[in-house]
């Protein structure tokens, strides 16, 4: 298995077999797959890390993808929508403690028009010029993303969550169609976005053979950021007594991303400080360079919950930034306050 590693470092791909065989022979190989993801990363970002504010804009979503917390069948969920005044107030707040990218991020809400959208991402872009917006509000038509992109927003992030058809249609309703995400990434990337992909590890009936269809569908697509995190569940969704998602098993195809992409942009999420109170440094040791603290008002926040228990305090907040440094220290990186933008 460390050849194909190696062979993995060398070449940055691997055919849809080698995956299926790595993957399903990690146990070999994790630790190494690890160690060798952290020395590329330090290759080409040093010890520092990259932090993003986080806004949650809105966790009203049209959609009922059977995993989601926020999904539209959940009548437990307490809706919100910031406006565009408070959004300008989390940008307020992150600007002085050194965030130098906003990061919206909602559900597929009809409420932010692209006028509005526009009016949004135009006032941060005239307001905090040097920084670089991301969005990440599901799939929306060419011209919505492309009114978006002259508004000011650099990037764009959308999970395809599982790039195997079948799979997709176990974790989604009909309404939604894998060969739509992905197109709309296709958009993005055509239309001039950094731009982001990612899946689940450990969804409901995932196979090795999806997580390798993943790894080939990311090659070809060649993003400029990578989102993985651990599935976890959500007690009022259709999955709420489905097993959570493998933190092994998620550090490890992190680290794939990592040898695969040196130079991309790869957060260590949210979803692995959950399942685990070291799970964030984890993921930077396996090769992460982002971190995406939270910057949205904290009565919000409770209710932006894709599954339970999500760890929003501490260091996974904006408040928490000294705590989070220390942390880092402890493992020998540090914050960076650059924009930290996708570099060929």
């Amino acid at each position: 298995m460390q050849a194909l590693i190696d062979k993995l470092i060398k070449e940055q791909k691997l055919s849809r077999s080698e995956w299926i065989t790595l993957i399903k022979n990690r146990d070999t190989v994790c630790l190494y797959a690890r160690q060798k993801a952290s020395e590329i990363s330090r290759q080409n970002f040093g010890n520092k890390i990259y932090i993003r504010g986080l806004i949650e804009l809105t966790n009203y979503c049209k959609n009922d993808c059977y995993y989601c917390g926020i999904r539209a069948g959940n009548k437990n969920c307490s809706r919100y929508r910031l406006t565009k005044e408070q959004v300008l107030e989390c940008c307020r707040v992150g600007y002085p403690l050194g965030f130098r990218t906003f990061v919206l991020q909602g559900g597929e809400d009809a409420f932010y028009t692209d006028d509005y959208m526009c009016s949004i991402v135009s006032a941060i872009k005239k307001q905090y010029s040097d920084c670089a917006i991301t969005l990440s509000l599901g799939e929306r038509s060419h011209s919505s993303y492309k009114r978006l992109y002259d508004a000011g927003a650099n990037r764009y992030l959308l999970r395809h969550e599982t790039a195997t058809n079948e799979h997709y249609s176990k974790l989604h309703p009909s309404s939604l169609s894998l060969e739509n995400r992905k197109q709309c990434l296709y958009n993005l990337k055509e239309i001039g976005y950094q731009v982001g992909t990612g899946f689940m590890v450990g969804s409901p009936y995932q196979t090795e053979e999806n997580l390798a269809d993943d790894m080939v569908f990311i090659s070809e697509l060649g993003p400029q950021m990578i989102g993985i995190g651990p599935f976890l569940s959500h007690s009022d969704t259709p999955f709420k007594d489905m097993p959570n998602g493998s933190l092994e098993l998620s550090l490890f195809m992190l680290s794939l991303c990592r040898l695969m992409f040196p130079k991309v942009l790869l957060p260590s999420t949210t979803a692995l400080a959950t399942l685990d109170k070291n799970g964030r440094n984890m993921g930077i040791l396996s090769g992460a360079n982002v971190i995406m603290p939270n910057l949205s008002p904290a009565a919000t926040r409770k209710n932006y919950l894709l599954y339970n228990d999500k760890a929003c305090t501490d260091e996974e907040a904006a408040e928490g930034l000294e705590k989070l440094k220390q942390s880092l220290h402890s493992i020998g990186y540090e914050i960076s306050y650059e924009r930290g933008d996708y570099k060929e």
